[in-house]
């Protein structure tokens, strides 16, 4: 038995896949945020992890007291 396909099949697929091609470019977004976020996170965490294995670590009483002065 064979099928006809109406111009309005059409119409219907376009429309869903225009839906599903927003609700995957939504997802994206969201999942970018998180990547950046994620990145951020990182480079902060690789920063303490460098900062204490040089022992270069930041007195911070000491650094605004000696702004301070200046």
């Amino acid at each position: 038995m064979s099928r006809i396909i109406t111009i309005q099949d059409f119409y219907d697929m376009r429309t869903r896949k225009e839906q599903e091609l927003e609700f995957y470019h939504k997802e994206l977004e969201k999942l970018q945020l998180k990547m950046n976020v994620l990145r951020v996170e990182m480079s902060v965490t690789n920063t303490i992890i460098d900062m204490i294995e040089k022992e270069n670590i930041v007195d911070l009483k000491q650094y605004t007291a000696g702004n301070r002065k200046t």
